[in-house]
């Protein structure tokens, strides 16, 4: 439960500050221009959503590894 919590935690952190800051950010605005100008006016949204994705991911997978291995430590 508490994995589950880091990861809406750290995605929403992620998307909001993807929003927010004016300049684009890896690998949100990446795939963006992988996908191409097809989706032009929802670029700033579909960015910042990948964005928070993949950053929210990364960080719920290094928190789950750190607490396994403090759990075996125990």
């Amino acid at each position: 439960m508490k994995g589950l919590l880091i990861l809406a935690v750290f995605f929403l952190m992620f998307t909001v500050a993807s929003l927010l800051i004016p300049c684009p950010m890896f690998p949100g605005s990446f795939l963006c221009l992988s996908i191409g100008s097809v989706i032009s006016e929802y670029v700033g949204y579909l960015s910042a959503l990948f964005n928070g994705v993949f950053y929210g991911v990364v960080l719920w997978l290094v928190f789950v590894a750190i607490n396994r291995r403090l759990e075996t430590e125990k």
